[in-house]
């Protein structure tokens, strides 16, 4: 069993807790929490980057290994780093847990060291006919940002 941690933190005042686990070759398990958000979809993403020095602007576009278009989550044609929207409640938290085989915690493709990132809107999982759409998701400014590291 791998597993992974990022503290998320902006100017913002957002703030969260994500956990990642993989158990041998399988699929990675996520699980996290976010606090002071606004209510609804946000975009969340694992961007190529371990890099804070400018903010959230310093983890660089989505991870993505296998220069595919944005997509959702379930899509074949998507970046490793899209795992869609999280869903925030009207009192500004999210406890969410997400299962995706295409961020892998180890080998060529591991995304430790790499960043997490939470938008400002809801990704529109490359189908909203909106110029960004396949490549970002249409989901706006960076609110929350953090590198993933190795967990004991």
């Amino acid at each position: 069993m791998v597993k992974a941690v990022v503290v998320l933190g902006s100017s913002e005042g957002v703030t969260g807790t994500v956990y990642f686990s993989q158990e041998g070759n399988g699929p990675t398990t996520v699980t996290g929490s976010l606090a002071g958000l606004k209510p609804g979809l946000h975009g969340f993403h694992v961007h190529a980057l371990g890099d804070t020095t400018n903010g959230c602007l310093s983890t660089g576009p989505h991870f993505n290994p296998n220069n595919k278009e944005h997509g959702a989550p379930e899509d074949e044609n998507r970046h490793a780093g899209d795992l869609g929207n999280v869903n925030v409640g009207d009192d500004g938290t999210v406890s969410f847990t997400i299962t995706d085989s295409h961020i892998p915690l180890t080998g060529p493709n591991s995304i430790i060291g790499r960043a997490v990132v939470v938008h400002a809107d809801p990704d529109d999982l490359g189908k909203g006919g909106h110029e960004l759409s396949k490549s970002t998701g249409n989901a706006g400014g960076r609110v929350a940002c953090g590198i993933i590291g190795l967990q004991g």
